[in-house]
C-alpha cells in the first residue's frame, strides 16, 4: 500500500466518486472498515467526506449517511444542491464538492505526510502535484478495471500511489444493498422525482 510506520494520514472523500466507482464495480463501501483499514498501519488525523445535499426536500435519502458518519469519525463537509435549468428547459441540480476538498487539503498538508484521495476526477491532478512540492506524498483510490476506468490518467500518473478499488473489496466492501442512500449527485442530472429518490439515473 505504500504507508509507512506513524505517518501522519489524512483521507479526503468525494462521496459521489467512489460511490460511483464502487457501484461499477458492484459492490458498497463499509465506512467503518474503511477507516479501520486505513488507520492500521499510520495515524489518521482526519477523514473528511464531501457530499451536496438537497436542502429543500422535506427527507433527503443522504440525510442518514451523513449523520452516521458524521457520528462515526468522518468530518462532513456539505453544502446545498443549486437548480438549474438548461437551454432545453430541462431542470437539472448541481452539485460539485472540488473546491471545498482541494481548500482543506491544502490546508491540512502541513499536518499531514500521506494523502489519499478517493477520486478519479482529472482536475485534481494540479491539487497532487501543488501537495506534492509541500513534502507531502499522494496515493489515489479509484478503479481501472471497471468499464470504463473511473480515474483520469493524468491524475494516476501524478499520484504517487494508485490504489485499485477493487483491491480493497475484501476489506472495506459489502454487498449491494439497494436501500442504502446513494452520495451522488452530479452536474448533469435531472431533478429527482418522489420515483427517483436516490439522485440516480438507471
Amino acid at each position: 500500500m505504500g504507508f509507512k510506520t506513524n505517518e501522519r494520514i489524512g483521507l479526503f472523500i468525494d462521496g459521489s466518486n467512489l460511490y460511483a466507482a464502487a457501484r461499477s464495480l458492484n459492490f458498497d463501501i463499509d465506512y467503518k472498515s474503511l477507516l479501520e483499514y486505513f488507520s492500521k498501519d499510520g495515524f489518521l488525523v482526519r477523514a473528511f467526506y464531501y457530499t451536496a445535499l438537497m436542502e429543500d426536500q422535506e427527507y433527503s435519502p443522504l440525510r442518514p449517511l451523513v449523520d452516521w458518519l458524521d457520528y462515526n469519525g468522518y468530518t462532513m463537509v456539505t453544502k446545498p444542491t443549486k437548480e438549474f435549468t438548461d437551454s432545453t428547459g430541462r431542470r437539472k441540480i448541481k452539485g460539485n464538492m472540488d473546491i471545498e476538498l482541494a481548500v482543506d487539503l491544502i490546508e491540512m498538508a502541513p499536518h499531514l505526510d500521506h494523502v489519499v484521495i478517493f477520486s478519479g476526477d482529472g482536475d485534481f491532478r494540479r491539487l497532487v502535484e501543488s501537495v506534492q512540492r509541500k513534502g507531502v506524498r499522494v496515493s489515489v483510490v479509484s478503479t481501472v478495471v471497471s468499464q470504463p476506468p473511473m480515474i483520469a490518467d493524468e491524475l494516476r500518473r501524478q499520484a504517487d500511489h494508485f490504489i485499485e478499488l477493487q483491491d480493497l473489496r475484501e476489506f472495506i466492501g459489502r454487498e449491494p444493498n439497494s436501500r442504502q442512500p446513494s452520495p451522488r449527485v452530479d452536474d448533469d442530472l435531472p431533478t429527482p422525482t418522489p420515483a427517483d429518490p436516490y439522485l440516480e439515473t438507471a
